[in-house]
This record gives structure tokens, C-alpha cells and sequence, in this order.
């Protein structure tokens, strides 16, 4: 099982950024993929970008293309996401999550691990 903690949420005007972080603690975390989820209030958990093991295959929601961006840096066990020109309906709770499947997936049921959230609250 993977521990995992999401920081860097908080609140910011419509049009600012935010980096969020995900840390995990495992000796393995190269080997899985990650991704990162958001969920607002009265809404379903919705798929928002997700990076393979090496970095090479990203897949970003179309709500999110071009505004966000994912990385990973395999030696800290780390995840990031960038998010530039934010909008109010980007508020929501942010979870990264862990996948060991072998390839990236944009369905929530196939991440086995998941963080506990971190609030990103956009105000217009």
C-alpha cells in the first residue's frame, strides 16, 4: 500500500496558479502510475490528469488541457501539478492516487491507493 499526501491547495483568484504536490512513500513509486482527481460539491470524483511511470505518456481531461500540467520526479517520490489560469469551477478537493497497472488510465476504479485531498478554491 501507498501512503500518500497532497499539498500546495489553498485559495486564489480566477486567473492565478497553483502547484500542487503529492508525495509518496514508497521505494517503488517508479513503478507506478499517477494521478490526480478532483471532486466538487454535489459532484462525482472526476478524472483530471494522469502520467505514466517514466514521465512519456500523459493524458490531461480536456477541461484541463493547456492550463494544467503534470510532472513527476522519480528521486523524491513526488507528483506535481501545475495549475495556471484558474477558473472558479476548478474549485474542488484535488486527490492524487497510485496505479500499478502498467498503463495510464483515466478510470478512477483502477488506482489502488489514494491521498487525502487538499482543497483548491478559485474565486471569481
Amino acid at each position: 500500500q501507498v501512503q500518500l499526501v497532497e499539498s500546495g491547495g489553498g485559495l486564489v483568484q480566477a486567473g492565478g496558479s497553483l502547484r500542487l504536490s503529492c508525495a509518496a512513500s514508497t521505494r517503488t513509486f517508479s513503478t507506478y502510475v499517477m494521478g490526480w482527481f478532483r471532486q466538487a460539491p454535489g459532484k462525482e470524483r472526476e478524472f483530471v490528469s494522469a502520467i505514466s511511470w517514466s514521465g512519456g505518456t500523459i493524458y490531461y481531461a480536456d477541461s484541463v488541457k493547456g492550463r494544467f500540467t503534470i510532472s513527476r520526479d522519480n528521486a523524491k517520490n513526488t507528483v506535481y501539478l501545475q495549475m495556471n489560469s484558474l477558473k472558479p469551477e476548478d474549485t474542488a478537493v484535488y486527490y492524487c492516487a497510485a496505479s500499478n497497472l502498467a498503463r495510464v488510465t483515466v478510470v478512477a476504479g483502477a488506482y489502488d491507493d489514494w491521498g487525502q485531498g487538499t482543497q483548491v478554491t478559485v474565486s471569481s
